[in-house]
């Protein structure tokens, strides 16, 4: 059975078709890309899995469970994360209290222990704690565990908004440009880390990518959307050679 599986997924906004007969299947832990322009509809898609907007006609299916429609945090608790395209951290808030956060929908008291702290709630926080600053010396962030999100550079950013996801528990990580704005260097880094992170964690992962080095480089399979709608699925060597991604998208950047 597939892990996700989405069929005939359809949205609009106003008379703007962004997703059009949409279907994809994912079996658990396949590395897959969605790859298109801008403006092709694959944030779309990340929104409409992850229970932003509700399509207008078509099924998602997540371990056999319809959830097109169901609310985000219903999406989450069954096993769904996701990050973003612009980084959505609590500049704020230190790097641990960043992962903490995500980890509060598992948190064992009730509202009056937490109000008052009594009860559960001392021990409760001592093992979110422990189990963040965990998650991020497995991410290798434990040095920055008391620094604020907004003060890390860059890339340890990308990496700490990954680790939140990662809080959450998934089985199905869904990647918003993990290497946009990232030099060549930052971009083989961040290839080997989401091959870590895959292997690691037992991880599905689904990622939207406009780095050809990435999506070529890690990706078992990539589907390709122009205006909304799906013009070719296959591996990166038969998407790479696809006349129409060719036109499309991909141009010099395919070449090998």
């Amino acid at each position: 059975m597939p892990l996700l599986e989405a069929r005939g997924v359809t949205h609009s906004f106003g008379g703007l078709r962004a997703v059009s007969d949409f279907s994809l299947s994912i079996a658990p832990g396949e590395l897959v890309g969605l790859i298109g322009p801008n403006g092709a509809g694959k944030t779309t898609v990340f929104n409409v899995v992850t229970g932003v907007y509700r399509p207008e006609r078509g099924s998602i299916l997540f371990d056999g469970t319809e959830i097109a429609g169901m609310a985000p945090n219903r999406i989450v608790s069954r096993g769904i994360a996701r990050t973003f395209q612009n980084i959505r951290l609590f500049g704020e808030l230190s790097a641990l209290d960043n992962v903490r956060v995500a980890f509060y929908a598992q948190a064992r008291y009730n509202p009056l222990e937490a109000l008052f702290h009594a009860g559960r709630y001392g021990r409760e926080e001592e093992r979110i704690v422990r189990r963040a600053f965990s998650l991020l010396d497995a991410f290798g962030l434990a040095e920055a565990a008391s620094e604020p999100a907004k003060s890390l550079p860059y890339g340890l950013q990308r990496r700490l908004e990954i680790a939140r996801a990662m809080a959450t528990g998934p089985r199905l990580l869904l990647l918003d440009e993990p290497a946009a704005g990232m030099n060549p260097n930052e971009i083989l880094r961040t290839m080997e880390f989401i091959r870590w992170i895959r292997s690691e964690f037992d991880l599905t992962i689904l990622l939207i990518e406009h780095q050809m080095r990435l999506v070529m480089g890690i990706c078992e399979r990539i589907t390709v959307l122009d205006f909304g709608a799906t013009i070719a699925e296959g591996t990166p060597s038969e998407i790479r050679a696809d006349p129409r991604v060719l036109e499309a998208y991909l141009g010099d950047e395919a070449a090998p």
